[in-house]
């Protein structure tokens, strides 16, 4: 199974709050935070609504450990 990098690349302020809460669903709080996470349909969903603010990488799972 694969895996997603995503990095928060631009602040939340200023945002609707639906947004907001997408960025910290994913984990993310501060500006160039990254987390790896499954690539399921529920993240790649909030990753849509937000792909505006954050950078994703595909990895393969031999690199997400």
């Amino acid at each position: 199974m694969t895996h997603l990098k995503v990095t928060l690349k631009h602040s939340t302020i200023g945002r609707p709050a639906r947004q907001g809460a997408c960025v910290k669903g994913l984990g993310l709080r501060k500006i160039g935070q990254s987390r790896v996470l499954e690539n399921t349909p529920a993240v790649r969903g909030m990753v849509k609504k937000v792909i505006h603010l954050v950078d994703v990488e595909e990895i393969d799972a031999k690199s997400a450990k």
